[in-house]
């Protein structure tokens, strides 16, 4: 019911993985524009629309709160995971389908399949984008254009990714003999897919299904694969420094910026946010391309659905006080103009998050061990 990374009240181990994959995702990886023609042909199932409930926002404080941002109304959806935004009224979300009954693994029995949709906040309707039988299908994010969808298929292990046109519904999987398969996509620029591959190094993918390897990483372990422009931004395995590779001189280079956790590019492409691990904690850096002008934004036991706002004015985040489970995470978002935070939701638990188009809506997804629900919280600045 309506009161709004693809997780189902299943084994607590799978789920933990799942936010793994989710985290993986943060930071803009769809740059949502206009609403296109790329739903033409989406079936609308029956079931019912959540009901709605609308509760107040967390109120910043008087020392954290930046003076042009407000945060207003918070409305929660539910039993739906929130992943991206088509426009101001259409959310893509993950959800239960009980067309074909609950999944036949024996791990996974009693459990329903997740598909995707398009949901109208405006309506409160659905708009059926795939589904599939025995498959948790989750964390989709839509290219620039919004013509394609990048997705992940979960049942058992590793979730495999896939890239969906729209506008025919024809649908490629990212593998090949070269990677062996994606550990991990994300959409670069040109609406291109790039990730970490199974075989070693990075792989691209182009809309139209082509898969390369990456030249000059292969063999290497990676974890963390950004590309901005003609660098690739990396880590691997046995280095947690953030590594730059050159793809016109085959030039690599290291920003001496260790003990990487996550990198968020900028919706422009001209800064960095960096997840780093501390000794008692975690910091959100933010940075120059090159790893210059470096400028702390918070520090905290446990941080994370860290993203950008579409105008690279506003930063989201969660962060716990402590790590020690004991804790609660709030929601925050950080103005680049005035230098503060204001509080936006409190006890928000491990959580993902996406920016509508205008970036005056921030939808947030959290997962409590048993289920999904995602809230939209209004901001005016």
């Amino acid at each position: 019911m309506r009161t709004p990374i693809f997780k189902l009240a299943i084994v607590p181990a799978l789920m933990i993985t799942l936010i793994a994959c989710s985290a993986e995702q943060d930071g803009n990886n769809a740059v949502v524009q206009e609403p296109g023609n790329s739903t033409a042909g989406a079936g609308t199932p029956t079931d019912p629309a959540p009901m709605a409930e609308t509760v107040k926002s967390a109120e910043p404080t008087r020392e954290a709160a930046g003076p042009e941002l407000t945060p207003g109304e918070i409305v929660q959806y539910e039993n739906i995971s929130i992943s991206d935004w088509l426009d101001e009224d259409t959310v893509v979300v993950s959800k239960e389908n009980d067309k074909f009954g609950t999944m036949s693994l024996v791990e996974l029995a009693g459990s329903l399949p997740k598909s995707l949709y398009f949901y109208h906040l405006d309506t409160e309707e659905y708009e059926l984008i795939k589904e599939q039988e025995n498959v948790f299908l989750g964390d989709a994010a839509l290219s620039s254009d919004n013509r394609y969808l990048l997705y992940s298929e979960f049942s058992l292990g590793d979730p495999s990714y896939h890239v969906m046109d729209l506008g025919s519904k024809k649908t490629f999987s990212i593998t090949g003999d070269d990677i062996a398969g994606a550990k991990s996509a994300r959409w670069a620029e040109d609406d291109t897919v790039i990730g970490a591959a199974y075989s070693g190094g990075a792989f691209t993918a182009s809309t139209s299904g082509k898969i390369a390897a990456v030249e000059g990483l292969g063999g290497e372990g990676l974890i963390v694969v950004r590309q901005i422009q003609d660098k690739i931004y990396y880590t691997t395995n046995s280095n947690e420094s953030l590594q730059t590779l050159d793809l016109n001189t085959k030039q690599k280079a290291d920003l001496k910026i260790g003990r990487i956790g996550n990198v968020i590019p900028s919706p422009e492409g001209d800064q960095l946010l960096i997840l780093q691990y501390q000794e008692s904690g975690q910091t959100l850096l933010l940075t120059d391309t090159d790893g210059g002008n470096q400028k702390i934004i918070v520090e905290g036991a446990e941080l994370g659905g860290i993203s950008w706002s579409p105008d690279q004015r506003m930063i989201a985040y969660s962060m716990s006080a402590d790590g020690n489970g004991t804790a609660s995470a709030a929601l925050y978002v950080y103005d680049l103009e005035s230098g503060k935070p204001a509080k936006v939701a409190d006890d928000t638990g491990n959580l993902t998050t996406s920016w509508s188009p205008s970036g005056k809506q921030l939808a947030y997804t959290e997962w409590s061990g048993d289920e999904s629900s995602s809230s939209v919280v209004q901001l005016k600045y």
